[in-house]
């Protein structure tokens, strides 16, 4: 065919490859485009909902409690593993550790997936500046974090801190050890820190402080850089306290009188559970004057002097954030900016004769959520909403107008932009949470029930160990009524049975 016989082409096909040939836009091409709402995520280490917002009347939160004021609080959710690298990966993953089989504290993102795109690269790639301060994702235990999720290089401090000599001995100790990725091997010949301290110090002396401080810093350098640029934030700040060991200034443990803060009053674990779901021991007896014994019982002074630094570094804490927040306000932020404060876990201080977390019951994975969101959010408004970690990677994607984020890693969330314009609608019937021990244990928290299946992945059903609480009887899990109603297990079995089975660990 000569070239007077070549069809013409339609115009529809001439501006197809006029537009094939035009330049991708650049992220700050997109910053320009019109403004968007910044991002704050607050991210704190080990903080149950011991929080004056969440009804506690011995805590001193004044600051969280401010922004719960002005914030959707979320009363019923759950972290979807019990352990801090685990959680922090299904966050920033939107992928249940069953599915992307990241289970431990030493596991690497991406040596399991080395291209997933976590929720600081989705904004990133969306035109967001990223960047993190403290304790984001979990670096320790052999696991360097992740580099790559964000623009600027991270701003990393102490999780394991002491500012008295005589809380180590003038010696690296377990657990800074592990944290710090030193003598991996020879964890055991290394002596205990202390559990607790109380100098006459600073805010700033311990990495809390210094974190909160640079993280004004850095909201500052972003205000005036988006004025320049038109480019969003996207910045994490990590906190680490209440994580041991309970290092905090003298005057917040002054804000407690340790006579007063409750004992647990269940020390025993659950009647007729099964011994994989059971702990003793554990972290906790990495520090000192802790028993090293497992079956070791706490004297009542060890446990009020445990309790009360756990009341106490929640105080610092909460001091810290306030400062940030104080900036974000100063700097006329915060109408413009989805504010996020999220715990890892919960922990136990006692209940069922437990230590810190690692564990499926409600202790170690229930957390404190609240969220803001410029002109969606009601301020002060509470949801009864079961909820997981893993939604907040689709829900920030929603509400900051982004696509729908389809991983290449699976995605395990669901977006709660609808909780947040109506607290009183409903998206799920259950929350989803898993822990693994000798067996991996999956499980479901409905508004009434919880039940675990402790089974190896592969395994037939029937394989299975069981446990059933009912919170309408028996809200301390005093006893596994999974032999009890077999009827009401097969219901919550079906439900169960919607989630794939788990990778193997």
């Amino acid at each position: 065919m000569t070239n007077s016989h070549r069809p013409h082409p339609t115009l529809a096909a001439i501006l197809l490859i006029w537009g094939a040939m035009l330049p991708l836009p650049t992220r700050s091409a997109l910053a320009q485009e019109a403004p968007r709402l910044n991002v704050l995520m607050i991210l704190i280490d080990d903080l149950k909902p011991t929080l004056g917002c969440y009804g506690d009347p011995h805590a001193k939160s004044p600051n969280i409690d401010r922004l719960a004021s002005r914030s959707l609080r979320f009363d019923r959710a759950y972290c979807n593993q019990a352990v801090c690298a685990p959680s922090r990966f299904t966050l920033m993953l939107g992928s249940h550790s069953t599915a992307s089989g990241l289970y431990d504290l030493s596991s690497r993102l991406r040596n399991r997936h080395p291209n997933a795109i976590t929720l600081p690269q989705y904004f990133a790639r969306h035109g967001y500046q990223t960047q993190s301060l403290g304790k984001v994702f979990h670096i320790g235990h052999g696991n360097e974090g992740d580099p790559l999720s964000f623009d600027r290089p991270h701003f990393h401090d102490k999780v394991i801190e002491y500012l008295d000599p005589a809380s180590t001995g003038g010696q690296l100790t377990r657990e800074e050890a592990l944290f710090t990725n030193q003598k991996l091997r020879e964890i055991r010949s290394l002596p205990r820190g202390a559990a607790f301290e109380s100098p006459d110090a600073a805010d700033d002396d311990y990495a809390d402080g210094r974190v909160a401080a640079e993280t004004i810093r850095r909201l500052r350098e972003a205000k005036e850089h988006a004025g320049s640029s038109g480019e969003p934030f996207f910045m994490v700040a990590g906190f680490v306290r209440p994580h041991l060991p309970f290092s905090a200034p003298k005057k917040y443990w002054d804000l407690f009188d340790p006579s007063t803060l409750p004992l647990a009053a269940h020390q025993d674990l659950p009647a007729d559970a099964p011994k994989v779901a059971g702990k003793r021991g554990g972290e906790i007896a990495a520090y000192k004057p802790v028993p090293e014994d497992p079956q070791a019982p706490f004297s009542e002074a060890l446990q009020r002097q445990l309790i009360h630094g756990y009341y106490a570094s929640t105080a610092y804490m909460d001091a810290q954030v306030g400062k940030v927040l104080s900036e974000l306000d100063a700097l006329e932020l915060f109408d413009s900016t989805i504010v996020v404060l999220w715990s890892d876990h919960g922990y136990h201080l006692g209940d069922h004769g437990i230590w810190t977390k690692h564990t499926n019951y409600e202790q170690a994975t229930r957390i404190p959520l609240l969220i803001h969101v410029p002109g969606i959010t009601q301020a002060g408004s509470v949801t009864q909403q079961l909820t997981e970690t893993v939604d907040l990677y689709p829900t920030l994607a929603d509400v900051a107008g982004l696509p729908a984020p389809n991983g290449p890693q699976p995605i395990s969330g669901l977006s709660l932009k609808p909780i947040l314009h109506n607290p009183d609608a409903r998206i799920r019937d259950h929350a989803f949470h898993a822990y693994p021990n000798a067996k991996l244990g999956r499980a479901i928290r409905t508004d009434r029930y919880r039940l675990v299946e402790w089974k190896t992945p592969g395994q037939p059903p029937e394989s299975a160990e069981l446990e059933l609480y009912d919170y309408s009887s028996d809200p301390h899990e005093l006893r596994n009524l999974a032999t009890d109603q077999p009827q009401v297990v097969q219901q919550l079995r079906a439900i169960l049975n919607r989630h794939p089975e788990a990778v193997p660990r």
